[in-house]
């Protein structure tokens, strides 16, 4: 397989979106990849971080994990980018990180990676669907090929997200964990992507 680059570039509150993140990782390991996982930058503010004590027990904990930068995206094959939900949408942290990629992008160095997204939200029909679909955007902008998990693999009829992996956290104050099946599907998305990813880069060298 064609040696391929793998940058998983996450934000997460409290750590699920990190553990999913972590999941992929292990997929797109496991698939031949060379990965990097990497954290944005926190943009909330200490007073809205404090009030949510699973929010700040996350950050101190990780307060040293390696940030994401504009090099992770530029050395990467494929990129597999995780976020909360936000009212539909990624989270802002993530957003910020995006904003700053206009150079790399004026000089086509985005374009023709491969591309996809994972979430978490609070409740079931939180805006899962459309926060992929807004990071979709994006890649269309980047010129990038979108990869999502589809229904191609038998765990997708267990997780049933056919646009990217994505875990229900529950009620407010709920911290529930990703299943076993939602951290196999992370895993499997990380896979395909890497697979796709190998397959593009072999016919790119070839004669």
């Amino acid at each position: 397989m064609e040696s391929v680059n793998v940058a998983i570039i996450y934000y997460s509150a409290t750590g699920n979106v990190h553990t999913l993140a972590h999941a992929a990782a292990e997929g797109a390991e496991k698939a031949g990849a060379t990965v990097r996982v990497r954290r944005v930058a926190e943009t909330a503010p200490a007073r809205a971080i404090d009030s949510n004590p699973a929010w700040a027990q996350y950050r101190k904990d990780h307060a040293d994990t390696t940030e994401a930068s504009l090099d992770d995206l530029d050395w990467a094959d494929a990129v597999v980018l995780g976020t909360p939900t936000r009212f539909g949408n990624p989270a802002g942290q993530l957003r910020a990180f995006i904003d700053t990629t206009g150079p790399l992008w004026a000089q086509g160095r985005l374009a023709g990676k491969v591309y996809s997204a994972f979430t978490v939200s609070s409740t079931l029909h939180g805006g899962q669907e459309s926060t992929i679909l807004a990071l979709s955007n994006t890649f269309y902008h980047w010129g990038g090929i979108i990869v999502p998990p589809g229904y191609t693999d038998p765990i997708q009829f267990q997780v049933g997200n056919p646009y990217g992996t994505s875990h229900v956290v529950g009620a407010p104050g709920s911290q529930a964990p990703p299943s076993q099946e939602t951290l196999q599907a992370a895993r499997y998305q990380a896979q395909r992507v890497t697979d796709t990813a190998a397959a593009l880069k072999k016919g790119r060298a070839a004669p």
